[in-house]
């Protein structure tokens, strides 16, 4: 605004000069260098000011921008690690209160409602058409690349490779839209997996559906490969707690050796593998890595058996500045490549032996989509997936 203030100042004291000099050329005197000065002064003041305008506002619209990517993705690593808690204490605060008849109904008709998670919840292309993903993708960038096709006839499960600590580019890319995974993949209904806990926390759970997001359970697999008809898509995490515990930046390994109760569902149900790897997952926060044997390692492991999850102590980078310690993730590219699919038989009592042969052909298939891309991405020729 003061630049256009002070434009406009120049512009009025351009057409004075102007006047002076025409008043002086009637008088005798010579018109044509005041005259000319005053046009071309005017012009120039005019366009200088116009440039430093649209230089300003260029400068302070890409900042904005950068500060909406930095509070997209810090409101969902809060949702994350706090949404689910949160609201169980203040619903149980409410009790307490002159509000208490919202906690009951609340709670009576979550009573009727504990099985949606189990059916494929309620999924919301409202919310996950909401332009907070598409900061929350922009960030770091977050990249979904298809490289074959997917038929609607069939069903499938994808599993992702690595875990990271949060999963970051497995949620933006199955449970929003920011990466355009329903034009990319027309006809096909991705639904995440995640812990059956989150889906038994108030508020949390309603967030979590929105988004088709739904339990990694045996009953709720089954329901959407038989009853959902085709089209279904189950994005399984299938390294789950133990991976998330060795990632690190610059280390691509996962846990997958002896996963084999993804490979089985997939036999029992005739759903087409999918092997998908995440490149960059693993450089988006820093972890420490406990020993095998330390203290540490053995406080990991027994959260992960008694509660589903293992409790990492990691960081990023603070909310104002990358150069502090803070829960926000680094913005480092996460690009996740989706592989060809290994088409499954149905076999309603896969034996021990139909098993080991489709895993063994899913980690073949997995190896190769790595090292097929891992140059595109930042990699070396020599690295090597580390499979455990």
């Amino acid at each position: 605004m003061k630049t256009l203030i002070a434009a406009y100042s120049g512009v009025l004291r351009g057409e004075r000069r102007t006047k002076a000099a025409r008043n002086e050329s009637s008088n005798g005197g010579s018109s044509l260098s005041p005259q000319g000065s005053g046009r071309w002064g005017t012009g120039s003041s005019i366009l200088s000011a116009l440039q430093d305008l649209f230089s300003i506002t260029w400068l302070n619209r890409s900042k904005v921008e950068k500060q909406l990517q930095v509070i997209s993705v810090l409101q969902w690593v809060l949702s994350f690690l706090v949404l689910g808690v949160a609201c169980s204490a203040i619903l149980m605060y409410t009790f307490c209160t002159d509000c208490w008849l919202i906690a009951v109904l609340y709670f009576t008709w979550l009573a009727f409602d504990w099985n949606t998670p189990k059916k494929g919840g309620r999924r919301s292309q409202w919310v996950r058409n909401w332009a907070v993903w598409r900061y929350f993708r922009d960030y770091f960038p977050i990249q979904l690349v298809k490289t074959h096709n997917l038929l609607t006839t069939r069903n499938y499960i994808f599993g992702y490779h690595p875990h990271g600590i949060m999963g970051l580019g497995a949620f933006c890319n199955f449970s929003t839209e920011a990466t355009e995974v329903s034009k990319k993949f027309p006809g096909i209904r991705p639904y995440l997996a995640t812990l059956a806990g989150n889906f038994r926390m108030p508020v949390l759970r309603e967030y979590l559906m929105s988004g088709g997001i739904c339990p990694v359970n045996r009953d709720t697999i089954d329901y959407l490969l038989s009853k959902n008809g085709s089209g279904n898509a189950i994005i399984i995490v299938v390294g789950g707690a133990a991976e998330s515990l060795s990632s690190m930046p610059g280390k691509n390994a996962v846990t997958l050796r002896n996963r084999k109760g993804f490979v089985k569902l997939a036999l029992r149900h005739g759903a087409d593998l999918v092997p998908t790897y995440s490149f960059g997952e693993n450089e988006v926060y820093k972890q420490v890595i406990f020993e095998e044997g330390s203290w540490g390692r053995w406080v990991q492991k027994k959260f992960q058996k008694y509660i589903g999850f293992a409790p990492c102590i990691f960081h990023g980078r603070g909310l104002f500045s990358s150069d502090t310690w803070g829960l926000v993730p680094y913005s480092k590219p996460i690009t996740t490549v989706v592989g060809e699919p290994i088409t499954i038989p149905k076999l309603e009592h896969p034996t021990q032996q139909d098993i080991d042969l489709y895993h063994a052909m899913y980690m073949e298939a997995l190896v190769k989509l790595f090292d097929k891309h891992k140059t595109k991405f930042g990699l070396p020729e020599t690295e090597v997936l580390e499979v455990n």
